[in-house]
């Protein structure tokens, strides 16, 4: 009777999306694509805030890089534009 070998991973392959063909849009990073073309490396950066892109829709006004409430505005500048208006 043959013993059937098993084979464990210890840790998830980080596999590249599209083959490896598509290269992370980070200037100058030759890795592979993985997610919101990014490579593995700056993919993590990205959900850690590190990058400049944000994980959410930003407020429009100039130097504000709150979360998007309403018509893409954030919550303060959408209550400024807004009670200007209606007064």
């Amino acid at each position: 009777m043959a013993e059937a070998q098993k084979t464990t991973l210890k840790k998830w392959p980080r596999l590249a999306k599209g083959g490896g063909k598509k290269a992370c849009s980070v200037e100058g990073c030759k890795r592979p694509y993985r997610a919101k073309s990014y490579c593995f490396f700056h993919y993590k950066k990205w959900r850690q805030g590190e990058l400049p892109h944000s994980r959410y829709r930003t407020c429009s006004k100039a130097d504000c890089r709150l979360k998007v409430d309403k018509g893409g505005l954030c919550e303060k500048h959408y209550a400024e534009t807004y009670k200007k208006a209606a007064a």
